[in-house]
């Protein structure tokens, strides 16, 4: 134990809230932090899926993990989850989020609402429960799943990349709010990764391999946004608050 602590990235000692957890990045980001040593709370909607995340959790440690049921778009649903932490969290990855493809002359409005509601309101009004009930650990670390979209042009995801930019807008700010408290705010901007999401837009669009020649490190895999989302939370990103990181196999320098 003594020596898996003596790096800088371990989580050990430390409670970290995952949401989106049953499936993609948000899965891998919780088998990530157990792997580090963390106890895991992790919040998804999909009872067999959340079971099957708790087995796959227990099977790496035997931390009292959780994996709790929650809407999180929904302000009840939000309020229960907060009650049943019963105790602060060192960490949080808000990782549940959508992705829905619609040109912009096209766009409905329960397009726009759909995705804002997902991708912004949650993880924002989840993370204030959390701020206002002191629920937050001092040193403690927010880690929030942006993406390339809100760096790059990309056509029929307008209002996908619109909600991402709006995270790393209000990260900033966040992020100078909390550091008083020495709490850390950060983004993630991965760009495409080998996940559920990938393989049915593969199905929508047809085959991915044009696309995959625009990476020049290839397409990403979920262990590394886990990876980086492991930093952000360890003590080896203590000097880091305010980013957003791109991680992108070299897309936008190519």
């Amino acid at each position: 134990m003594n020596h898996e602590k003596s790096t800088p990235f371990h989580l050990h000692g430390r409670r970290v809230l995952v949401t989106g957890a049953t499936s993609g990045l948000g899965l891998a980001t919780a088998l990530a932090c157990a792997r580090m040593g963390a106890q895991v709370v992790g919040v998804g909607r999909d009872p067999e899926r959340l079971a099957h995340g708790l087995q796959q959790l227990q099977s790496i440690s035997d931390q009292p993990h959780e994996m709790l049921q929650a809407d999180l778009t929904l302000a009840q649903d939000r309020e229960s989850l907060v009650q049943k932490l019963g105790g602060a969290v060192h960490g949080v990855v808000h990782s549940a989020g959508i992705s829905r493809l619609s040109p912009v002359r096209m766009m409905s409005e329960q397009h726009l609402r759909e995705v804002q509601a997902i991708n912004v309101d949650a993880p924002m009004l989840l993370t204030q429960a959390l701020l206002k009930r002191n629920l937050i650990s001092a040193d403690g670390s927010l880690v929030f799943i942006s993406s390339i979209a809100a760096h790059i042009g990309v056509p029929g995801v307008a209002a996908y990349s619109g909600t991402k930019a709006a995270l790393i807008a209000m990260v900033r700010c966040l992020a100078m709010e909390v550091v008083k408290r020495r709490i850390r705010a950060n983004c993630l901007s991965p760009a495409l990764v080998e996940t559920p999401l990938l393989e049915a837009t593969a199905a929508v669009v047809g085959s991915m391999e044009n696309e995959r020649s625009n990476y020049p490190l290839g397409f990403g895999k979920p262990d590394d946004v886990a990876n980086a989302a492991i930093f952000l939370l360890s003590d080896a990103s203590r000097w880091i608050t305010g980013i957003s990181l791109v991680m992108d196999g070299g897309l936008t320098i190519s």
